[in-house]
């Protein structure tokens, strides 16, 4: 009788599988780009959940074109960012390194808290009219009332900078279904242009807010990068895959049945043993957008709200597929490094808005 055989379970890339040093990632490099066109390349939002929805097919080469198919989308709230600094890098011998920052003032828009002042924005109507005051949350954003803006761009222009970025805070308070109401700091990478246009055009959403249609469109591939579901410590068998041993075996069956040869003397790092599963750093290239919209436009949260979630009152952002981590779990988004160059048009026919709660 033949071997069994079957393709191997996980992958041998993504070793040593530990967990991630916090809950939302970092993106270390963003796609260069000759474009004129300024844009900022990044954007982050919160996981409420999955739906499907019938769409139809208009890539010429499916076997389905012309025709109404359905797909399971991943539904990410998305409010608006506040631009909070610009950062240069400069080229040394050591790699990149900080050339100089120019933060906002605080006393323009308010330190983090503030809430953007667009025209659907009933709670920051509210407080204006009420003479109320944005929470303050000292200790995350650091105050930079001493600093002069205008020679800190000059500065920044004379030094010969390789690179320019955003230094952007999200707003949780915002978002009413996650526990944390502390704004997160990231890096954004921004393209377009000169240095100095880059920078004329920084000073201009410096202390501003930012919008998820700002950054990308209806369509688009983007890179999607979050840190997976955590399962703990997991044994050899969930963990890799490997083969059950036969129940004749003198000690365990869910065990490697070999852990290297006598001569080297040590268990090797590439033995497959047990130890963390879940809760790694994933990036999911080309994940396209379906849909970019607010929620006065259409409807989304499903009867009941989202498992483990509840309500999407903000703008959000509908992807094609599944994404990492669970509800709640905060992702990045950037421009795609490596782009396929394909953007069909989508049309959406129907958005399933039907209980989640399996009634």
């Amino acid at each position: 009788m033949a071997d069994r055989s079957k393709p191997r379970r996980g992958s041998m890339g993504y070793s040593p599988r530990k967990r991630a040093v916090r809950q939302f990632p970092r993106i270390s490099s963003w796609p260069a780009s000759d474009s004129s066109e300024i844009r900022i390349q990044g954007f982050a939002g919160w996981k409420a959940g999955m739906t499907h929805i019938l769409m139809k097919d208009n890539n010429p080469n499916s076997t389905s074109a012309g025709q109404e198919i359905r797909k399971a989308v991943t539904v990410v709230e998305t409010p608006p960012m506040h631009v909070l600094a610009v950062r240069g890098y400069r080229n040394t011998p050591y790699g990149m390194q900080t050339a100089g920052e120019v933060w906002a003032n605080p006393s323009e828009n308010g330190p983090e808290g503030l809430m953007p002042r667009l025209a659907n924005d009933t709670r920051g109507k509210r407080d204006a009219e009420e003479g109320r005051k944005p929470v303050k949350r000292a200790g995350r954003i650091p105050s930079r009332d001493s600093e002069n803006i205008e020679s800190s761009f000059e500065a920044l222009k004379s030094n010969n900078l390789c690179e320019i970025r955003l230094i952007v805070a999200t707003q949780p308070s915002l978002v009413k279904s996650i526990p944390t109401k502390t704004p997160e700091i990231m890096e954004v990478g921004l393209v377009g242009g000169d240095n100095n246009t880059k920078l004329d055009w920084a000073k201009e959403k410096l202390g501003d807010f930012v919008n998820i249609d700002d950054v990308f469109e209806m369509g688009q591939e983007i890179d999607v990068v979050g840190v997976t579901k955590g399962k703990g410590w997991q044994g050899s068998i969930k963990r890799w895959g490997i083969k059950l041993l036969s129940h004749k075996n003198s000690k365990r069956r869910r065990q490697g049945g070999n852990m290297g040869d006598f001569g080297t003397g040590y268990v090797r790092k590439t033995i497959r043993q047990a130890g963390q599963v879940g809760y790694h750093k994933r990036t999911e290239l080309n994940k396209r957008i379906l849909r970019i919209s607010n929620p006065d436009e259409s409807e989304v949260t499903p009867a009941g709200g989202f498992l483990h979630y509840g309500e999407v009152t903000n703008p959000y952002i509908i992807f094609q597929g599944s994404l990492p981590g669970p509800a709640k779990r905060m992702l990045r988004f950037r421009d795609p490094i490596r782009p396929k160059n394909t953007k069909p048009e989508v049309e959406i026919t129907y958005l399933s808005t039907s209980s989640k709660q399996g009634v």
